[in-house]
């Protein structure tokens, strides 16, 4: 253990020389390195954890930077994989980091095998839907590990631990709402991603050392009107819940072949039959394309496209799952 870089974390009381220990045996997943995933990657790989796994499917984009505070306008101009760029950036940290990233879209599935494959200890979300939070939370009920929640949206945020002894995700949000802000539409100021992100790996260290819960709660505040509020959450467990109670995991049978991204304007078609080849000749075909170590960009219609090298694709300029299709039909055959 390097002593000198972790002294003042493990002067604290409540860590020490043992709780360091355990936080540098400790592998932590982070689903979405965006705003929070990108804040939390970092606070965790300076305050000794051991491994990083890190899941992100998008690209840096100028706009990122205002709030992700890890990445740079040069990762911006070369449009690269945020999950790569924070791998760059996290190792010129701490290059002693054991870190492995995916640039993929999360399913159940894919993110069971990482769990198990890495023996994770604790999940973070850094996501910004209900959808793939309920896959985490379904994954994490299912292989027996805690998972930590984090949201932000304007200047407000929550989070909230989600143990095996506590009511899960489900539970709490037993309907998704069909119309929710986020901060694509309504905007997001960096401190309350700080704030939020700062008492989700505060939890997480907890969860990692080893201390108990006598209460699980959910964390509320709004930074600028300067309002803040916890409140328990034990005693709201779903005695019918599909995850927690009756154990059969629902997102592990959704697909999500095409999905419509939040806020974004644009949809994900994940199709393993458009082989990178394939896209490649295409966008050749139509002409105006550029092709990054990463994936192939170009235009159709007016609609930017970006190709990934496993075939999933981002069609910019619609939310329509049907018209996306429709586009990919004209294209592919």
């Amino acid at each position: 253990m390097d002593i000198e870089r972790y002294s003042r974390q493990i002067l604290y009381k409540n860590i020490g020389e043992d709780g360091q220990r355990k936080l540098l045996e400790s592998t932590v997943l982070i689903v979405g390195v965006g705003a929070l995933g990108s804040v939390s990657s970092e606070m965790l790989a300076r305050l000794g954890i051991g491994k990083l796994i890190l899941v992100d499917r998008d690209y840096v984009e100028l706009s990122n930077l205002q709030r992700q505070t890890l990445y740079t306008e040069r990762d911006a101009d070369e449009q690269k994989p945020k999950a790569i760029a924070a791998l760059e950036h996290l190792k010129e940290i701490r290059s002693d980091l054991d870190i492995e990233v995916h640039v993929n879209h999360v399913d159940a599935l894919f993110l069971e095998s990482l769990v198990k494959t890495h023996d994770v200890d604790l999940i973070l979300d850094g996501t910004d839907n209900f959808e793939t939070r309920l896959i985490i939370n379904d994954v994490a009920y299912k292989v027996g590990i805690p998972w930590v929640h984090a949201a932000v949206v304007e200047a407000s945020y929550v989070v909230a631990p989600f143990t095996q002894d506590s009511p899960c995700y489900r539970c709490v949000m037993p309907v998704l709402p069909s119309n929710t802000l986020t901060c694509d539409t309504a905007g997001v100021i960096s401190p309350a991603i700080h704030t939020a992100v700062s008492i989700q790996v505060t939890t997480a260290i907890k969860l990692l050392i080893g201390e108990t819960f006598d209460r699980h709660y959910m964390t509320f505040g709004d930074l600028w009107s300067g309002e803040h509020s916890r409140i328990a959450f034990d005693n709201i467990k779903n005695k019918e819940c599909d995850t927690c109670e009756l154990e059969l995991y629902p997102s592990y049978n959704e697909s999500h072949q095409a999905l419509s991204l939040c806020g974004r304007d644009a949809v994900q078609i994940y199709d393993d039959t458009i082989t990178y080849e394939l896209s490649l000749n295409t966008a050749k075909r139509l002409g105006d394309y550029k092709e990054t170590p990463y994936f192939i960009e170009f235009y159709y219609d007016d609609y930017r496209i970006i190709v990934f090298k496993n075939g999933r694709m981002l069609i910019h300029g619609l939310k329509r799952i049907e018209k996306a299709r429709t586009i990919v039909a004209q294209l592919f055959g």
